[in-house]
């Protein structure tokens, strides 16, 4: 893997599904995820990382998952996570649980993208567009859930030909066999750089300086 520098100008932070189902102590999937959510203390890290990212002027891009009755019309197999999803109304477009957790809410500057509605957040987003409506050239990525959003969105960001840096203390999983799985086998074999949020804030490199 090649070292780990950044150029603000051309990194984009990718900050999937921040969202009241996943990380409010009163979102709908708090009982599952909310022990595995606060073993690795992600509200914070993820708190962390944004005030880092955004102190040394890298854009943050958020991409929130959401659903509505119509969202998988044109399939003729739903996978049972998705109808799931649609019979507990999950990240529901319009609800309290498809808002972004108030703490890490976006903010001036930051890109908020269209929402998806399965594990890749590029696919039927505006997300490749405004990456490169942006000049991004290096995406990095964070948030919910390792295996599956992260994983997956950056998958894409591969084939798309960005340079993906995955950071492993700013997502979580469900269970700690999905989230080893993530950070052990597939960041390293669909990432260039797999790191931590202290590593990736050092390498941010201003326009102009070594």
């Amino acid at each position: 893997m090649d070292s780990a520098q950044y150029d603000a100008v051309s990194t984009g932070l990718i900050l999937i599904d921040v969202l009241n189902d996943f990380l409010a102590d009163d979102g709908k999937l708090n009982t599952q995820i909310g022990e595995m959510r606060d073993k690795l203390d992600l509200r914070s890290q993820l708190a962390r990382l944004l005030e880092g990212a955004r102190g040394a002027g890298v854009k943050t891009f958020y991409a929130p998952h959401g659903l509505d009755e119509h969202s998988f019309d044109d399939l003729k197999y739903v996978h049972p996570t998705f109808q799931g999803g649609l019979a507990h109304q999950l990240f529901w477009k319009g609800s309290y649980g498809a808002d972004f957790y108030e703490p890490l809410r976006p903010a001036a500057g930051d890109v908020v993208v269209s929402r998806h509605r399965m594990y890749d957040s590029f696919r039927g987003t505006d997300l490749d567009d405004l990456l490169r409506e942006n000049r991004i050239e290096k995406v990095v990525f964070a948030g919910l859930t390792s295996q599956t959003c992260v994983e997956g969105t950056g998958r894409h960001a591969l084939e798309a030909g960005y340079h993906v840096t995955f950071l492993t203390d700013a997502v979580a999983e469900f269970t700690e066999e999905a989230h080893r799985a993530a950070i052990d086998i597939s960041y390293p074999r669909f990432g260039h750089v797999v790191s931590t949020i202290d590593e990736f804030l050092a390498g941010i490199r201003q326009p102009g300086l070594t």
